[in-house]
């Protein structure tokens, strides 16, 4: 009889505990569990992918993605960041999910060490352990920041130091001082440091940093996803020096070959294009935050205000949370981002103000009873 088995390192991992969620729920549930922006990609993008089907554009690109939209990450980056990026040290990918993976699969061999935040995105660790690595929880200090004394002590002998700022799922954004610190602890230690920043464009009160101004030894990973509503498009980049570029873009031609042709002309028309439909999501996303706040803290919990994202790390109980789950209103258990938080549960705002609403009376009965 067949013995029908996969490999170790995927048993070894299980299933996200975020994606379970697109199917959760019942005809009246409130999702607050799915981490998707709820507006529609912006007209003159879309219009810049239709235009690119009109005109032919649907055959395999470069591998490392069209001209035209590396040239336009390398001004971005340039304009918005202050980086200074070469094309040839910026490749394409299918969203940043695939960049993440290129860069576990190209530079982490097996049981080197692998520092992520705990609680962090779930990818990271899965991620980690897929390429052979050893993925090892930071916990945040008492304000859910990144603790720098723990990461500088856990550094040594690491190869990659994984940062998140703005964070999923805690919403906090780390400051310059802080970024500085560990990516240059970093550089003297011989460590890697990739910082994931698809939230950018999403602080409130706080600036943003990217951690390449501080260091050379550091990739950067980003996507068109949440910044221009574009989560289905699965446009994402990293940036980082040719060398690590290089190998990931062996990993690339043959796990992707390329990012979508279509989609690679929808987002130079997103980097290219008018800004300020960014800044109307912003500040929507602001409101919510304060309403969700709110009224989060007038039912008695009592946590650190998020600083960016759409998200909120709450302290719930694990009672409360199943509870809540139960009661209609999706979040995501902490335990999906770690070890480090399974009392806490993540709700996002990237939902309407109604269903904000909803969501806190029900969960207001719910506590009630």
């Amino acid at each position: 009889m067949t013995q029908r088995r996969c490999a170790g390192r995927v048993g070894a991992i299980d299933l996200s505990g975020i994606r379970k969620l697109f199917d959760a729920g019942g005809p009246d549930a409130i999702n607050l569990g799915i981490g998707q922006p709820d507006f529609d990609t912006p007209g003159h993008i879309k219009e810049a992918g239709i235009q690119a089907i009109r005109d032919g554009k649907t055959g395999y690109t470069p591998n490392a993605g069209i001209p035209e939209l590396r040239e336009a990450i390398s001004e971005k980056l340039r304009h918005e960041n202050g980086l200074s990026c070469q094309t040839e040290n910026i490749l394409v990918t299918a969203g940043g999910s695939e960049a993440l993976h290129l860069v576990m699969q190209a530079l982490v061999e097996p049981s080197d060490r692998v520092l992520i935040p705990d609680p962090g995105f779930v990818s990271y660790a899965a991620l980690a352990a897929i390429a052979g690595g050893r993925p090892e929880g930071m916990p945040p200090d008492e304000t859910m920041h990144i603790d720098i004394d723990h990461a500088q002590e856990r550094m040594d002998g690491a190869r990659l130091l994984v940062l998140n700022s703005p964070s999923n799922p805690t919403g906090m954004v780390e400051s310059e001082a802080s970024i500085r610190a560990l990516v240059e602890y970093a550089d003297d230690a011989g460590v890697t440091v990739v910082s994931d920043e698809v939230y950018e464009h999403f602080t409130y009160g706080r600036k943003h940093y990217s951690a390449a101004l501080y260091g050379d030894d550091v990739i950067t990973i980003n996507a068109a996803s949440k910044t221009y509503a574009m989560t289905g498009w699965r446009i994402g980049y990293l940036a980082a020096p040719e060398e690590y570029v290089n190998g990931c873009l062996k990993v690339h031609q043959y796990c992707q070959a390329c990012a979508t042709s279509i989609a690679q002309y929808a987002a130079v028309a997103a980097y290219t294009g008018d800004q300020s439909v960014v800044a109307e999501m912003k500040q929507e996303y602001l409101e919510r935050r304060n309403l969700l706040y709110a009224g989060l803290r007038e039912l008695g919990f009592d946590f650190p205000e998020p600083e960016g994202a759409f998200y909120m790390f709450v302290p719930m109980g694990r009672d409360l949370i199943a509870q809540t789950i139960e009661g209609g209103i999706i979040i995501v258990p902490g335990d999906a981002f770690g070890e480090n938080a399974p009392d806490h549960a993540r709700l996002s705002y990237a939902t309407s103000k109604e269903n904000l609403n909803r969501a806190l009376e029900r969960l207001n009965k719910i506590k009630g009873e």
